[in-house]
């Protein structure tokens, strides 16, 4: 009886972890709206004069650095391409994600005709923010976001040449790609999406975001 109890009882707990797990990273559940733990540094803006709408701000080196999600965190990757470039974006937001315990998941646009049925998809895991990676997606993004303004998107490496309030972008000189046929005003420079501007980019733009920060476009050095 012993046996039959304790393997009865191992069993039991197996199965509550199993649930636990399964439970763990259910996005249907609701959860704490999300916030910022920590403050931007002094340089990132200017306090005194905050910036307007689709302004373009370039914050001092690691002025962001002390800014995190709080537990709980949900992020959309939304991507496109298999371009160099592209995976760098990739490899800084999946490694930032594990670094903060961010709750992430992945969409892959993998053609053009499915660009905009992907954003939908993302959308509709009601993430806290995604994030987009992959130039080819700014038309897409210009076309949707302005009607969707309860959603907010982090754009890495390019930028909407009208953002509204829910679109922030976090970019550097060669990675500024505005859609459109607008070009950028530096070219376009694969060679610059370096790991650690990659890097700096989605720290820089999570932080400013969870700060309140949005509709701007952070420009990196």
């Amino acid at each position: 009886m012993r046996s039959r109890f304790g393997a009865a009882g191992l069993l039991a707990a197996t199965a509550v972890l199993a649930v636990a797990c399964a439970t763990a990273d259910d996005w249907s559940e609701p959860h704490a709206k999300p916030s910022a733990v920590g403050t931007l540094g002094p340089g990132f803006v200017n306090s005194a004069a905050p910036p307007t709408p689709e302004a373009t701000i370039t914050p001092s080196p690691g002025s962001w650095g002390d800014v995190r999600p709080s537990p709980g965190y949900r992020v959309v990757l939304l991507t496109t391409g298999d371009a160099p470039e592209t995976k760098t974006l990739v490899n800084a937001v999946t490694e930032w994600a594990g670094q903060e315990e961010v709750s992430l998941k992945t969409v892959t646009a993998d053609a053009p005709a499915r660009f905009t049925a992907s954003i939908t998809e993302a959308m509709d895991r009601k993430p806290d923010l995604i994030i987009c990676a992959g130039k080819d997606l700014v038309d897409p993004l210009t076309v949707i976001t302005a009607n969707h303004l309860d959603q907010q998107f982090l754009v890495l490496g390019a930028e909407l040449a009208e953002p509204t309030a829910n679109v922030t972008a976090a970019n550097w000189p060669g990675a500024s790609f505005r859609g459109e046929g607008l070009g950028t005003s530096t070219g376009y420079d694969p060679a610059s999406f370096t790991p650690e501007r990659a890097a700096a980019a989605v720290r820089a733009g999570v932080a400013s975001v969870l700060s309140g920060l949005t509709g701007i476009v952070i420009r990196l050095g």
